[in-house]
């Protein structure tokens, strides 16, 4: 019980400092906005496939631009507060709760975008929906854990670009073919299995973070 107020506490830290450090917030949503409506003026409507692989694409920088920012922006005197106060699993815990919460709101931000500006050639919004919470989430759980990895090396962002790359690929490309059955309205055999399988992938990333994590907070 104490840990979960512990954890609440630490979100509700974050939620803080978002909401006052609004320029942050601003300039992810000016990015997301422009982005988008450069991909508009360059593309009209785009068929379906594209559609699709330009969503999860601007995703991507969506979260490296929301996310990865988590622990690069906490000093080391502010860190060793928290330690003071809290476990490193509880940090972490909190740091993975906040940044997937974040997420999936600038994911349903930038689906309203894309649908505005760029058609809607979805066949099953509510799946996709679905899909776009949960690959917002998936996204966020991967860069929360590489923040966290990177924040205690001296080349923070090219860290975490080497160590992304190789993990976050697969990820992309398993959200691009299970987003795809909702252009159709018919759901293809074993989504259901691809589905399990990318929340299977986000408790591994939980469970490294929560044993990992605290030989890096020691440190």
């Amino acid at each position: 019980m104490k840990n979960k107020r512990r954890i609440l506490s630490l979100v509700r830290k974050d939620l803080l400092l978002e909401t006052r450090q609004q320029y942050t917030l601003y300039g992810i949503l000016l990015y997301v906005a422009s982005t988008i409506f450069v991909v508009y003026l360059a593309m009209d409507k785009p068929e379906d496939k594209v559609w699709n692989a330009l969503f999860w694409v601007i995703q991507l920088f969506v979260c490296i631009n929301a996310v990865a920012k988590s622990f690069l922006q906490d000093s080391r005197g502010r860190m060793l507060y928290f330690y003071s106060i809290a476990g490193a699993t509880d940090f972490v815990l909190a740091k993975l709760l906040f940044n997937a919460l974040l997420m999936i709101v600038m994911s349903m931000l930038s689906l309203a975008v894309f649908t505005l500006l760029l058609g809607d050639p979805l066949e099953n919004m509510l799946r996709f929906v679905f899909i776009t919470c949960l690959g917002g989430m998936s996204l966020s759980l991967v860069f929360t854990f590489l923040a966290a990895i990177a924040a205690k090396a001296q080349q923070q962002s090219a860290l975490m670009a080497i160590m992304g790359f190789p993990i976050i690929i697969p990820q992309l490309l398993l959200l691009m073919k299970i987003s795809s059955t909702a252009f159709s309205s018919v759901i293809q055999a074993g989504w259901w299995q691809m589905v399990l399988l990318l929340v299977a992938l986000d408790i591994m990333i939980v469970a490294l973070a929560v044993i990992l994590f605290p030989f890096l907070w020691r440190d």
